[in-house]
């Protein structure tokens, strides 16, 4: 027996039931939270991705907390379930579709939290992301995007905080095609070191959203790359679409963003702005890159851990170190706005003087 919750909703893309997608195991489809306060303190984020083929769903939840980082790790069996929409303590609720969605973070292993996201403007769509090595798809996904307003609570340790007023931040759906679950072992004749450059960067200005993504090969060219402007309230034929350009600097001795200036040809948004860096979040904390709770990764029936590691310790080159959000203030020439500058670089890009696969840049 195939048919599921979903088959009594029209979401069927496929003369099969919603619960195959296709043929590819490595389909997924996630939700990304991320939140702060207007000074940049009290970030916090969340994942949550099915995987239907692998018959697994996972959800990670992660904020920090004077220099530690707190995670919750939780992975169940779907049971080619995919609208359950909860694994172990961690559950989703879509109250108004594009617009509004709860997150519960039932207290295990001390932690606990609650919040509602409510966006700014109607999401905006990315280009698809369509990347092979050699004759093998790496990625092939659609992503979309949208800034908001967070209110709710996180409790650690019996300890309650309510989230402070003016907590915004970005949440994303995507779903299609990456690498997930165990990893396939077989090297691909002829192929390069692997490598891969991403940036990100959402940002929350008073009137509007900008939104700036861009993949490049190792040479700097991008193979995907857009930039937006959602003005507050706007609907999907008021965001404006256009490109950008960005000049990043690295912290020494390591891989991380330590600054960066984007130029924007983008109708509503200012034509430069500039990243200042507050803080730091380790993406391995969502299961990014994890060793051992990376995404769609199979750990029985469910099983719930916890996770503390502080920031200032860690090694900025070991692999699963490499993914980072820099929570950010973002100056323009006449305002000042708040965000995140994501950055995974993994293998050689020339542009930085990276030529190994996480070696720092040179001198």
């Amino acid at each position: 027996m195939t048919l599921s919750k979903g088959d009594d909703f029209p979401l069927h893309q496929t003369a099969e039931p919603v619960a195959y997608s296709g043929t590819d195991r490595n389909f997924y489809d996630r939700y990304f939270f991320n939140g702060y306060a207007p000074d940049g303190s009290g970030f916090f984020a969340l994942a949550f991705g099915v995987y239907p083929h692998l018959d697994v769903a996972d959800a990670h939840f992660s904020f920090i907390r004077d220099g530690i980082q707190y995670c919750l790790h939780a992975s169940c069996e779907l049971g080619m379930e995919r609208m359950s929409m909860r694994v172990g303590p961690i559950s989703i609720e879509v109250v108004e579709p594009l617009q509004r969605l709860k997150v519960t973070i039932e207290e295990s292993h001390g932690i606990a939290g609650e919040f509602t996201f409510t966006g700014r403007a109607f999401p905006i769509e990315e280009p698809r992301f369509i990347h092979r090595i050699g004759p093998r798809a790496f990625m092939d996904y659609t992503r979309m995007t949208q800034n908001g307003h967070f209110e709710g609570w996180i409790a650690l340790d019996g300890a309650r905080h309510e989230m402070a007023a003016g907590t915004m931040g970005t949440r994303d759906r995507s779903w299609g095609v990456r690498p997930i679950g165990t990893r396939d072992t077989q090297p691909m004749p002829g192929a390069p070191l692997p490598g891969f450059f991403w940036q990100w960067t959402p940002v929350n200005f008073e009137q509007g959203s900008m939104f700036f993504h861009v993949n490049n090969d190792a040479h700097g060219e991008a193979w995907n790359t857009r930039a937006a402007w959602a003005p507050d309230g706007a609907s999907a034929a008021g965001i404006a679409e256009g490109d950008g350009s960005m000049r990043t600097r690295l912290a020494p001795g390591t891989r991380w963003p330590s600054g960066g200036t984007l130029s924007l040809a983008l109708m509503g948004a200012p034509e430069q702005v500039t990243f200042e860096m507050l803080g730091r979040f380790q993406m391995k904390g969502l299961g990014y890159t994890h060793p051992e709770w990376s995404h769609g990764l199979h750990h029985g029936p469910l099983r719930v851990a916890r996770e503390d590691f502080e920031l200032a310790s860690l090694d900025p080159l070991a692999p699963e170190n490499l993914h980072v959000q820099m929570i950010t203030q973002v100056l323009a020439p006449e305002e000042t706005g708040i965000g995140v500058f994501e950055q995974l670089i993994m293998g050689p890009f020339s542009p930085l003087g990276l030529s190994g696969f996480n070696d720092a840049q040179r001198d």
